[in-house]
């Protein structure tokens, strides 16, 4: 059989170039990297917030988040948080009238939740005998997550097993809670007195604490 073919032609054409799925694969990589962003911010801190009823901006700490502060006339109606914890044991921030307390949320796969746990451990034991309160709220975690968590880093307070998301929504109906983690300082009445939007860091946070005892009961 004769060979037929051209001098100078390839034998087989080289195969096309595959540009449309390169892009749709560039596509795929750009949408998981904004999705991932997304989700990592959420968990810090908030991409809001930080302002006072009136709607001025309020206080800002660079490195962990926004900390917005309300003056004793500012403040709204008394918070208070029910709820059962992790062992099943009734919880009521209304049984500590007169103290200060410190609300925490957290979940126990959350990093920043994580880095701030051992701060906030130290800040509840140097203030426990000063009328100073902390408890946690979880809405995420079965009990066998949310005990390994307080386990590991001795947690000495309770938190608020908020599956229904009812303590959740008793904040919000005074505050915005953007991030996991938000920390609340509530006044001797109950009322919010400061919120910070991300990990705590502790110096500003026993500020806040020593401002509330200062405050007259």
């Amino acid at each position: 059989m004769n060979d037929l073919h051209t001098p100078g032609i390839p034998r087989h054409p080289a195969p096309a170039k595959r540009r449309p799925a390169a892009i749709v694969r560039a596509a795929v990589l750009m949408l998981v990297g904004t999705v991932a962003a997304v989700l990592l911010a959420a968990c810090t801190s908030a991409a809001s917030g930080g302002r006072t009823p009136d709607g001025t901006e309020a206080g800002y700490i660079s490195g962990d988040g926004t900390v917005a502060t309300w003056e004793v006339a500012e403040r709204g109606e008394p918070v208070r948080l029910v709820g059962k914890d992790f062992t099943g044991t009734d919880v009521d921030t209304g049984d500590w009238a007169g103290d200060v307390v410190v609300v925490n949320t957290w979940y126990a796969a959350c990093p920043p939740c994580r880095v701030e746990a051992p701060d906030l451990v130290a800040a509840a034991e140097d203030y426990a005998a000063e009328g100073v309160r902390f408890i946690g709220v979880n809405g995420t975690d079965d009990a066998g997550s949310a005990q390994a968590f307080e386990r590991q880093f001795n947690i000495p307070y309770p938190s608020i097993h908020d599956a229904d998301g009812t303590a959740i929504a008793a904040l919000q109906g005074q505050i915005p809670v953007e991030a996991v983690p938000t920390t609340v300082v509530l006044d001797r009445q109950g009322r919010v007195m400061a919120r910070i939007i991300g990990r705590v860091d502790p110096s500003t946070l026993r500020e806040l604490i020593d401002t509330a005892l200062a405050e007259a009961a």
